[in-house]
């Protein structure tokens, strides 16, 4: 029996990791000579104290959740998928394709097309390094690595080479057409009389992003393959003696893994630039390996995970734009929160083992 209870080890853990790194946070921020309490204040006013600040942090955390849960479901699988970067990227190209070879009449319609096409296009790039863990032995952490530079250099090509409307210098598509483009939360909301920003990107995906998490935890948890690749997970060895193919649940997890990191495209390439630009990820695909870490790799604790490093973006930026404090301090205050809620994990975790322990010998 595990000596943490359950909600200490979902709850108190991440939360005490949290309450760690911004103590630590406070203390940089007071070393380069600023108020840290000034400091919280205006992220908290940036991020959440408008429409507009929580349209930002919305589409930030709506990114993060797409891969946040690739990389849980690949994790769940024994898996270390930190190849979403490059899977995002390659979702974009799908999205982008999808966008201007095809005359979708309306932006519905259009949404499922790239929806697809995003998930084809990231399981696709995931499962080249799956095949190669799982016939060759190559390792996926190895591989997916590579694989980031591989999915940046033919983004480039191909957007410089092949996609590059004729007479531009940009290295980005043709803008997508307005009849495929998404719907805002400005939009859906003001449907039944809720104000909210006009000028925030947050948008429709924020929604299939929440979809998404749903799905994850039916499969995870609801489904007899959930039940394989948390097995697998588990223990190779118990797996193969039951039967489970270690190739099949190597190869599924990936795909599926690749697929939501692919889908984070529809969120930035479809419904904020409204084409495919170069850096359209923008490391979203590393954040989220630290919001699964955070989350526990549980998709309501990846949606929680996702809010809070939204958050950071947000509000990072607003610290940027209104006071002093570079923006390289939010990697900072990110770097904090990884660190203890992944690499330090134990730390916190240790002493509370001995506290509930004692708890347990004196109530005995």
């Amino acid at each position: 029996m595990d000596v943490v209870p359950k909600w200490a080890e979902v709850i108190l853990v991440p939360l005490i990791s949290l309450i760690l790194a911004a103590i630590l946070s406070a203390l940089v921020i007071l070393a380069i000579g600023e108020d840290p309490v000034a400091a919280v204040n205006l992220m908290i006013t940036g991020a959440l104290g408008s429409t507009y600040g929580w349209g930002y942090t919305l589409y930030y955390a709506t990114n993060f959740l797409f891969t946040g849960l690739a990389v849980s479901v690949a994790f769940h699988a024994g898996l270390f998928n930190i190849g979403g970067e490059g899977q995002a990227m390659l979702g974009g190209l799908g999205v982008a394709l999808a966008c201007l070879l095809v005359p979708w009449p309306h932006w519905t319609i259009a949404l499922l097309a790239a929806t697809l096409a995003a998930a084809l296009f990231g399981a696709a790039w995931a499962a080249i390094p799956a095949y190669l863990q799982a016939r060759r032995g190559s390792h996926i952490v190895i591989t997916t690595i590579m694989f980031n530079f591989i999915a940046a250099a033919v983004l480039n090509y191909v957007l410089v080479n092949l996609m590059r409307p004729a007479g531009s210098m940009d290295p980005a598509t043709a803008r997508f057409p307005e009849a495929v483009h998404l719907p805002t939360l400005h939009d859906i909301l003001g449907v039944v009389g809720i104000e909210f920003s006009k000028s925030a990107p947050a948008n429709v995906t924020f929604l299939i992003a929440i979809l998404a998490c749903v799905l994850v935890w039916l499969l995870l948890w609801r489904t007899w393959l959930g039940y394989e690749i948390r097995s697998y997970g588990k223990s190779e060895s118990a797996a193969k003696y039951a039967g489970i193919s270690p190739f099949a649940i190597t190869m599924i997890a990936m795909l599926i893994s690749g697929g939501l990191a692919g889908m984070m495209a529809i969120n930035n390439v479809m419904g904020e630039a409204e084409r495919l630009v170069l850096n359209a990820v923008e490391g979203a695909g590393f954040i989220g390996i630290a919001v699964a870490l955070m989350g526990r790799n549980h998709p309501f604790g990846v949606f929680l995970a996702a809010i809070l490093f939204g958050f950071l973006y947000q509000g990072g930026a607003e610290l940027a734009l209104w006071t002093s404090i570079p923006r390289e301090l939010i990697v900072v205050i990110q770097a904090l929160i990884i660190l203890f809620t992944g690499a330090l994990d134990n730390m916190v975790r240790m002493p509370l083992e001995r506290l509930f322990l004692m708890i347990r010998r004196g109530n005995a």
